[in-house]
């Protein structure tokens, strides 16, 4: 939503949405499905989030595997809280009929360390890695192994109004300067994004927080830490909210908030998913003309920007009885040509950089370029096992962001963040 998401970002919203009525009418068998041989054939299955078109991938592995196996696509609820929580309690009851897992990017830490996935080992591995984008790949990591494949991945750009912006800005204070600009000469003006009390809040803060090369976890995902970094993102994020530059609806919008306000034309910036562009094209084709994107913007103009990574892995369920033949699946579910399907189909961002070169990514994504030097260097969200904690009490902590007081604040995160690591406390 991860893409949109169901937080879409964390993943691709609009494949979300397109399948909600799959994920609803299959909500009632799939609680009974099971994993058992038909005809001799090995059942494989797939545990994934609506996805649209994602049966033609499953069609296609089924026919290249000539009998060998075939996966059955189980789809989960549509919310990423729901998913989860399904998954987990069938996991903890070492259910068999788990073979393949379509995780969040903030899932396979919390899944490894519980050791309900199995790690990715030789040649299974090399393939993963061949070719595979850092921040994806580091996504599907836990204690520097390997447990996931990307399936997909996701950045959020930074979008904005041509007729409006000539040059759009390299920095968070430069666009906040051009939104006041604009605002004293009575054009739309507004810098919509995501400041709701949920993980669309934290993936802003995350952006900050790693554009002033910071962080708030430490690499092993057990201490918190809160440095002058994160310090300074807190700032970012306090200096934006108080502005005068944000919607009045700041503190409660998610993606589909900002997306529909700027169609609507109150914005003259949005910083969102790339699902926004397919949205435009269907829903407001006369805005389209105007409609530019760039590189998210920086705390430093001579700094890059790093934005927080969204997206999917899959994984192989360490109570699979046909283990062997899963791990064969999802490299078929996920090799180039099944993400150059579901990337120009679904709007799904693959993982594998070459596909970006495909001449078919072109018309589907006109930002290609844009999404590829950001994806080189993106940031993902705190590797901790204890993640889900962690995303809770940030929201909680920085909600309303225009509330923060940077060193009060820093302080109490830090403590939250302890606690949820250590999963002491209430959680709000």
């Amino acid at each position: 939503m991860t893409e949109p998401d169901r937080h879409p970002q964390r993943r691709s919203r609009r494949a979300r949405a397109l399948a909600a009525g799959v994920a609803l009418a299959l909500a009632g068998p799939l609680a009974a499905c099971g994993s058992s041989d038909e005809g001799g054939v090995p059942v494989l299955n797939l545990y994934q989030f609506p996805v649209e078109h994602m049966q033609d991938v499953v069609d296609t592995c089924n026919q290249q595997a000539a009998g060998k196996y075939r996966i059955d696509y189980q789809v989960l609820p549509r919310t990423a809280d729901d998913q989860r929580i399904q998954m987990v309690r069938r996991l903890a009851a070492k259910d068999s009929s788990m073979d393949i897992l379509a995780l969040d990017v903030t899932w396979t830490q919390e899944f490894a360390s519980a050791n309900w996935i199995k790690e990715f080992t030789g040649a299974d591995k090399s393939q993963v890695e061949n070719g595979t984008l850092p921040g994806p790949l580091a996504s599907a990591t836990y204690n520097n192994k390997l447990y996931a494949a990307p399936a997909n991945t996701n950045v959020q750009l930074l979008w904005y109004r041509k007729d409006l912006v000539p040059t759009p800005p390299r920095t968070w204070d430069e666009m906040i300067q051009m939104s006041r600009q604009l605002k004293q000469q009575g054009k739309p003006y507004q810098v919509l994004t995501m400041g709701a009390q949920y993980e669309g809040l934290v993936v802003l803060f995350n952006s900050l927080v790693a554009s002033a090369g910071g962080k708030v976890v430490s690499d092993d995902g057990k201490t918190a830490i809160m440095d002058a970094g994160a310090v300074k993102g807190l700032q970012e994020l306090k200096t934006f909210a108080t502005a005068g530059v944000t919607s009045p609806s700041f503190s409660n919008m998610i993606e589909d908030d900002v997306r529909h306000a700027f169609q609507n034309g109150d914005g003259a910036f949005e910083l969102n998913w790339p699902y926004v562009y397919a949205s435009m094209q269907s829903e407001d084709p006369a805005l389209l003309k105007n409609f530019g994107w760039a590189r998210y913007p920086g705390i430093d103009a001579s700094t890059p920007s790093i934005t927080t990574i969204g997206g999917s892995n899959l994984a192989v369920s360490s109570y699979s009885k046909h283990s062997d033949l899963a791990f064969q699946a999802v490299q078929c579910m996920r090799g180039p040509e099944a993400q150059k399907y579901l990337a120009v189909n679904a709007g799904e961002p693959p993982s594998i950089e070459s596909v970006y070169n495909d001449p078919d990514m072109v018309k589907a994504y006109p930002m290609k370029e844009q999404l590829l030097d950001e994806l080189k260097n993106a940031s993902p969200r705190p590797r901790t096992p204890a993640y889900q904690n962690l995303s809770t009490v940030v929201a909680a902590q920085l909600s309303p962001p225009s509330s923060i007081d940077p060193p009060k604040t820093a302080a109490s995160l830090k403590k939250a963040i302890q606690d949820a690591i250590d999963s002491k406390g209430v959680l709000p």
